[in-house]
C-alpha cells in the first residue's frame, strides 16, 4: 500500500537537500517505494570519526534525513512533521565505501509518526539501526 500524501520523487528530494547538511555531507537519495525510503552517505574524510571510521553522528544524520523526509511525505497536505526523539544503536564499524539506510514507518498516526532505519555497509552487514519519533503538527 502506498503511504505517501504528498508528492515525492528522487530529483525533488535532491533538490530541496541543496545547501544543507545533507548535501554537505554527501548523503544521495536512491530509491522511493511505496512503503519505503532509501539513502546513502559515503564514509570518507567528510563523516569519518578521529579514529577513520564512520562518525556515529552521521549515521544519525542519515537517519533523521531518511525518517523526516518519509514522515513529512506520508503526512496530509499542510500537515509539518518535525523530529520528538531518535535513537541508534551503532553495530559495526565502517572505514570507506558507502552506508545505505532504509526507512520504513512503524507507525502512522494522527499525531504523531515512528519510523526505523536500518542501515548497512557495501557487504549488507547491519552497521546501525536507528528509530525515530516524529510529531504530526497541523496547519495553523
Amino acid at each position: 500500500m502506498r503511504i505517501w500524501q504528498k508528492p515525492i520523487t528522487l530529483e525533488g528530494l535532491t533538490a530541496s537537500s541543496l545547501n544543507t547538511a545533507v548535501s554537505h555531507l554527501g548523503i544521495e537519495f536512491l530509491e522511493i517505494g511505496d512503503d519505503y525510503l532509501v539513502g546513502r552517505v559515503p564514509v570518507d574524510a567528510r563523516t569519518h570519526q578521529p579514529f577513520g571510521l564512520l562518525h556515529g553522528g552521521v549515521s544519525v544524520v542519515l537517519a533523521e534525513t531518511l525518517g523526516s523526509v518519509g514522515a513529512n511525505c506520508a503526512s496530509p497536505d499542510g500537515h509539518l512533521c518535525v523530529g520528538l526523539d531518535i535513537n541508534a544503536n551503532h553495530l559495526r564499524g565502517v572505514k570507506t565505501g558507502w552506508v545505505t539506510g532504509t526507512a520504513r514507518a512503524v507507525h502512522i498516526g494522527r499525531t504523531t509518526q515512528v519510523w526505523q532505519i536500518d542501515m548497512r555497509n557495501e557487504a549488507g552487514e547491519m552497521t546501525c539501526v536507528s528509530r525515530i519519533t516524529m510529531a504530526v503538527l497541523a496547519p495553523k
